[in-house]
Order: C-alpha cells, then structure tokens, then sequence
C-alpha cells in the first residue's frame, strides 16, 4: 500500500436510514499530491462514505507529512520543535474541553453533499468569475475544524484539545455550520433564511444564554459568510480570514484581536516539499498572478502593477481561473524568490498561504494586515513587510529587493520549509498544523473568556454591565479601549 498515507476503515453497525445515502456515494481517490495531503474534495469524501461525522463510526486517514515538514533542516525533529513552542507535556495549559454541537443535518451534512454533488459543475462562477467551489475550498476551515473534532478520540493526533459529551465538562463550544457552502450555493433567499434557523437554534441554547455566546465558537471565514445575522452573535469567538478596518467588511466593535482569531486560508497550490525546493531554479525576482484591479483596499494593486509591470525580472500577469491558471500559478511561484502579496477587496487573499508553501518569499504590502496565530509564528523570518507608501515610490521596490542579500533569501527560505507545515490542513490533523496552532491559541484566550462569563452572570442591574475591555478598535492591541 501506498507508504504516503493510508487508509483504515473499520466496518461498524450503521442505522439503516443513513446506508443508502452514504453507499450512493464511492470513496474516489484522485492520487496523492505534492504536497502528501488531501484535498478538500478528497477529504470530503472519505469523510462522508466512511463516517468521519457520526460518533458511532470510526475511520482514521493517516497522512505522512513530507521529509521536510516532519524534520526541521537544523536537526530539530518534529517533538522538538513542537516543545520549544509549545512547552511540550509541562505545558501549563490542560487540553481544552470543547462541546460539539449536535445540529441539524440541514446545517452541515446536507450542505456537505450539496458541495460534493455540485463540484464538477464549472459554469458556477461568482459575479467577477471565480469558480465558487475553489472559493469554498479555500475558506473551508470550518470543514477541517469540525472533521478532527469529531473524529473518534483514539484516532486523533492532537493532544491539546478533546471533545466532550456534556456541556457542564465544556470549555469552548464549537457550532458547526457551513456558512461558506450555504452562501454560494444556496438562492440568496433560502440562505438568509437557514442562517436564521441557525442563529435560533444557537441562541435557544442554554450553554449561549449563560456566557452570552463568549465561549462560543463561529466559523466565519468568507467575509460574505452570515453576514446576515451575525451582529447577533458579535460576542462569540470568530474564526475570520483578517480583520478589515475600514467597515467595508465588519462592524466597528465586532471583531478584534482579543476576542477573535485569525486562521490561515487553505492552499490552492500543492507544498514544494524538499526534493521541490533543492531543484527549484529561482531566476524571477518578483512575481504576482491573479487579478490586477480590485476594490476597496485593493486599489494598490492596480498602482503597484503600473509601477512594476516591464521591470526587469518581475513577471505581472492578469490571472485565469480553473486548472489551468491554477498551474500557471503554481508554476510561476516556484519559479521565483518573491512573490507579491498586495491587499486586494480585504486585507488578505490566500496567495500569501500559495507563496509560502511554494518556497516563494512574501512581499507583504497590506497596511491592515493580521496574521494568523502570530502569537506563535513570526512572520518576519519568512516574509517582507512593505508599506504601501514605499511600495509607491518609483523604483524603490525593486531596488530594495535587489538588495537583499543571498544569505538573507537563503535564511528565509530555510524558514520557509519550516513553516509550510503550520498552514497545511489535513485528515488527521497533525501538530503543528493549523488546526493544532488554532488550540494553542484559543489557550490563550480562555481566561478572559470565563472572566467575562463569570461576571456576566454575577453582575447586578446595579453593576457597570458592559466592560471597556470588549470594547477595543478592531485590529487595535493597545490596552486602551475606546469610547
């Protein structure tokens, strides 16, 4: 069997209802990729046929990891590496205790099959024609959050979080509904309508009504995603792709730093693992793909690629959709030592996620710019942060890259391979991963989050109810709250 990952399907009883529907699907596997993990799709798949999502199923995908994400090139190995961040066994932190919500089928699995019988249907595009369902599977965190949660205990490999079956055991509670999938593929009418189901069914709650929704996880990773009802649930924990200052996307007070967490878009490009990256032949300086005119913060851009475009070593090309400008992508990134990563409609794009797991070295030009778990992971060593007044000036990017040395892009993109393994979601969820930086961070959360809860519940009507605390600009760390 094939050594890159293996798959143990363990036959179970199954209730009769759920046979038909579940066998009406074949477990198709497309080969492995580069990168040694599987796709959403593929994911997706295995996670409906076999059960991933049923407590009274059991199936593991053991996925190896590539050499270069499994030993650090120092000669750190993988438990080391994960003791000097984490602390190892002595850390202080207990694994977190999360509820799963048990929702109605309407609110996850039926949306999954809505996913995966609509996949091939490439006519679907978005108004400025990107394929929806690569849009779907690059916000797709709430997917692979909930996949590992749910996945029986003995077959996980992350130890810093397990799930409970009584809400009184819970730290965190994690609502699992698909608000991406519903977006794009339901009618705009029928999806309003199912996130206020959801914002019902939540909210009825108790474990909600007791913390006012503070220890309550919500995926919401599109910007567009319950975007509806969301203001309603404004003071539970917010899975999002950044933290858009401008109002454009979020409220001012809804989300910022300290209450939510910022997770990392999946790749759309397979990992250049370390056969990849040796024979990688790096002759462009700088190069970018995708779409040169956007709106909002994104209007740098288009001055960026006017200043840059016919610079000598710098590849700017207007990017295409489907397999094809997928490839070209890929292609191009591998094929450079940095890569442009300008703000588009939000501060983010998934591009900077591509460029790292290419070995291509990130050209950050995005003022308003969070990043993920950087309570963890420093970026510096992996990326250049540009203003965009710099950026502007004529000449002056270029000329600045030129002059990085080769033992600073070499020291980058050391760093680089090290890094890859921390924004590669996968099934099981491996340490290190995404999905185990996500836990370590919430860590770090929860004493606020039962300070806040606890005193919500003891606070008199007398009592100064609402703390300045939970009051902070959006994107703000200062200790100063704002009025």
């Amino acid at each position: 069997m094939d050594d890159k990952y293996v798959l143990l399907a363990k036959s179970n009883v199954v209730p009769a209802a759920r046979v038909q529907r579940r066998t009406a699907v074949s477990c198709c596997w497309h080969g492995r990729t580069d990168s040694g993990v599987l796709s959403v799709v593929d994911a997706l798949i295995v996670t409906l046929q076999f059960g991933i999502i049923n407590n009274w199923m059991s199936t593991a995908i053991v996925i190896s990891l590539d050499d270069n994400t499994k030993k650090i090139k120092s000669g750190i190995n993988a438990e080391e590496e994960e003791k000097r961040l984490y602390g190892g066994e002595s850390s202080f932190y207990s694994p977190i205790r999360v509820y799963v919500y048990d929702m109605p089928s309407k609110f996850t699995y039926d949306l999954l099959w809505l996913f995966h019988n609509t996949y091939r249907e490439t006519s679907n595009l978005t108004s400025n024609g990107s394929p929806v369902h690569r849009l779907i599977e690059q916000h797709s965190i709430d997917y692979w959050l909930w996949a590992d949660l749910i996945a029986p205990e003995s077959e996980r490999l992350l130890k810093n979080v397990v799930r409970v079956h009584k809400q009184e055991e819970a730290d965190l509670f994690y609502i699992p509904v698909f608000t991406t999938i519903s977006f794009f593929l339901l009618e705009k009418q029928q999806c309003k309508a199912l996130y206020r189901e959801a914002l019902k069914w939540v909210t009825d709650q108790p474990a909600w009504n007791r913390s006012e929704g503070r220890d309550h996880i919500l995926p919401v990773h599109h910007p567009w995603s319950f975007k509806s009802v969301r203001k309603f649930m404004k003071k539970a924990i917010w899975l999002l792709p950044d933290m858009d200052s401008t109002g454009n996307w979020y409220k001012p007070g809804h989300v910022y730093l300290e209450k939510d967490l910022i997770l990392p878009y999946v790749p759309n490009v397979h990992l250049c693992d370390s056969k990849c990256l040796s024979d990688s032949k790096r002759t462009t300086l700088l190069f970018f793909r995708g779409r040169l005119k956007r709106n909002a913060g994104g209007k740098i851009r288009a001055k960026l690629v006017a200043e840059l475009i016919g610079s000598k070593d710098v590849v700017i090309e207007e990017g295409t959709t489907g397999e094809g400008g997928k490839n070209a992508a890929q292609i191009g990134m591998r094929k450079s030592i940095f890569c442009l990563n300008p703000a588009g409609d939000t501060p983010s794009s998934a591009r900077l996620f591509d460029a790292i797991v290419s070995g291509c070295i990130p050209v950050i030009v995005s003022d308003e710019l969070e990043l993920p778990f950087e309570g963890i992971l420093d970026y510096r060593k992996i990326a250049v942060f540009i203003s965009s007044s710099d950026a502007m000036q004529p000449g002056w990017l270029v000329s600045y890259l030129r002059n990085i040395s080769p033992s600073q892009i070499r020291l980058k993109q050391t760093s680089l391979a090290k890094y890859s393994r921390h924004f590669l979601y996968s099934h099981p969820a491996q340490p290190l991963g995404p999905e185990d930086l996500v836990w370590r961070m919430m860590a770090g959360k929860l004493v606020n989050i039962k300070l806040h809860s606890r005193r919500s519940q003891r606070a008199v009507k007398e009592s100064r109810s609402i703390c300045s605390c939970e009051c902070r600009r959006p994107n703000s760390t200062s200790p100063v709250p704002f009025a």
